[in-house]
């Protein structure tokens, strides 16, 4: 039986002269075993513009390479298994696109996801917060915000106290008692005439602005792990992901059976 040597020269197929003696399934594999099927119907349709075309073929000459194909009908059979593959890959990208597309809408839903994420936690009520920064942040950023956050709660506890208590110069020491960043803030209140500079005022700035902002740091950091937790789980949108499932169940069927066939087909021609 003569057989023709066939390899893919500068994308297009270039055959030699008949050769005898190559009567062997062996020997027929050899004789096409280095072409990439880019010209089957199959590999055409495929790799869309877009997609990497080199990529493809590389994972079809690594099937083409696992399985040694001999005739045309084993190597259709990879070829299809191939394309179900790069399928499958298509389906990932879809996912990640929805679940994406979900943790976008999501991030933009603070008040929702914040207070479900810890329901029996006070001080998570998601105002003024950007999940993005929450979301972002490593176990060592929580760890130094939470303590960054309860330093400030706690001095400005003291200078609450200092307050209440009274005295000579009660509105100085509340005021050197707060951190250098609250003491700041507590100026520019001032300079913005939002409070007047008397113990009155900065008991009022404590009351009402300097602890709740505290607090929610606090409990910000303290459950970052729940709330980027719950922001994925209301990001992922299961239901939205159905008919991709769907769709990647049956492509997992049709590779089950193409890969029946090509094993049987192997098998008989072993026997």
């Amino acid at each position: 039986m003569q057989t023709i040597e066939a390899e893919v020269v500068a994308g297009s197929i270039v055959t030699s002269s008949p050769t005898a003696g190559t009567d062997t399934p062996m020997a027929s594999y050899e004789a096409v075993r280095f072409n990439a099927m880019k010209h089957g119907i199959l590999s055409r349709l495929a790799v869309l513009a877009h997609e990497d075309q080199a990529e493809f073929s590389d994972l079809l000459a690594a099937l083409l390479d696992e399985h040694q194909p001999a005739g045309m009908t084993e190597r259709h059979l990879i070829e299809e298994l191939a394309t179900i593959i790069w399928r499958k890959r298509r389906v990932l990208l879809a996912e990640g696109a929805k679940i994406n597309e979900g943790l976008k809408s999501t991030l933009s839903s603070p008040k929702s996801v914040m207070p479900s994420a810890a329901p029996f936690q006070r001080g998570l009520s998601g105002e003024n917060t950007d999940l993005r920064d929450l979301f972002d942040s490593t176990p060592e950023d929580n760890a130094e915000s939470l303590k960054s956050a309860e330093l400030d709660l706690a001095a400005g506890q003291k200078a609450a106290a200092i307050l209440r208590k009274g005295g000579a110069n009660a509105y100085e020491k509340a005021r050197r008692a707060l951190i250098p960043e609250s003491r700041d803030c507590w100026d520019e209140h001032i300079a913005d005439e939002e409070h007047q500079a008397t113990a009155e005022g900065l008991a009022e700035f404590i009351r009402v602005s300097l602890e709740p902002i505290c607090y929610r740091m606090v409990q910000e950091a303290r459950f970052a792990p729940a709330i980027k937790a719950q922001t994925v789980g209301e990001g992922l949108r299961a239901h939205m992901l159905e008919k991709l499932n769907r769709y990647e169940t049956h492509l997992d069927r049709k590779f089950e059976r193409t890969l029946a066939m090509l094993l049987k087909l192997k098998s008989l021609r072993g026997g």
